[in-house]
C-alpha cells in the first residue's frame, strides 16, 4: 500500500516536470518512467540531468513503438539493416528499464528471429515481460557463477599449493610445509609469478625462512 502511495506521489511530481516540454506525451512518458524502481525515481526527481536522460530514452522508445510500420518498411528495403539497426533500436528500449544489464539483455533478445524482435519493438508490454524474464535469467546465472567461482578458486589454490610445495621442497625440504603455507597467503597472481620465475621463488623462500627463524 505504501509503495502504491509512493508511486502515485512520484507520478504526480514526474508529470509536473515532464509536461512543460512534452505536453502531448507527458502521460505516456510518466507511465513508462514509473516502471523503474522507486529509488531510481527518487534520484530522478533530485537530478535534472538524470531525469532528462531518462525522458529522452523513453521518448525514443515511444517513437519507435508508435512507428512499427516504418521499421518494417525500412527492413524490407534494406536487408543489411537487420541486426545492427534492430539491435540499436532494441537497446534504446531496453535501456529505459535501467536494469544495469541493457547490453546483455539486448543480446539475449536479439537471439530470437527478426519477426519476434520487431514484435518487441512495437509491443511495450511484451518487451517489458521479456526484459524481466531475461533479467531473472541473468541474476540466476550470476548466482551460479558465484558458486562455481568460489569452488574453482579453492581448487586453484590447492593446485598452486601442490606445485609450490614441490618446488619449495627442493630449496628447503626441512621447512617446506611452513614456507609453502606462508607463500600461499600471497595473491594468486604473485603465486603464478613465483611458479614461473625460479629466482623470485628463491628470494621468497629465503624471506619466509628468515621470518620463521626470527
Amino acid at each position: 500500500m505504501e509503495e502504491e502511495e509512493d508511486l502515485e506521489l512520484f507520478g504526480e511530481q514526474l508529470y509536473t516536470l515532464i509536461y512543460p516540454k512534452h505536453k502531448e506525451n507527458a502521460g505516456k512518458l510518466t507511465g513508462m518512467l514509473l516502471e523503474l524502481p522507486c529509488p531510481v525515481l527518487g534520484q530522478m526527481l533530485q537530478d535534472e540531468a538524470l531525469l532528462s536522460t531518462a525522458v529522452d530514452k523513453a521518448l525514443r522508445a515511444l517513437q519507435v513503438a508508435q512507428e512499427p510500420s516504418k521499421i518494417t518498411c525500412k527492413d524490407e528495403d534494406d536487408g543489411s539493416m537487420s541486426s545492427d539497426s534492430l539491435g540499436e533500436q532494441l537497446f534504446e528500449l531496453v535501456d529505459v528499464y535501467n536494469t544495469g544489464h541493457s547490453q546483455k539483455i539486448t543480446g539475449m533478445l536479439l537471439e530470437q528471429d527478426k519477426e519476434s524482435v520487431l514484435n518487441l519493438l512495437s509491443d511495450p508490454e511484451l518487451l517489458e515481460e521479456q526484459v524481466n524474464s531475461a533479467l531473472k535469467t541473468l541474476e540466476e546465472q550470476s548466482v551460479e557463477e558465484t558458486d562455481i567461482s568460489d569452488s574453482s578458486d579453492t581448487d586453484d589454490i590447492e593446485r598452486l599449493g601442490e606445485k609450490l610445495f614441490s618446488l619449495v621442497e627442493q630449496l628447503d625440504p626441512l621447512h617446506a610445509n611452513d614456507i609453502t603455507g606462508m607463500l600461499l597467503e600471497m595473491d594468486p597472481v604473485s603465486l603464478h609469478q613465483l611458479l614461473s620465475d625460479h629466482t623470485m621463488l628463491e628470494v621468497a623462500v629465503q624471506r619466509a625462512r628468515a621470518a620463521l627463524d626470527s
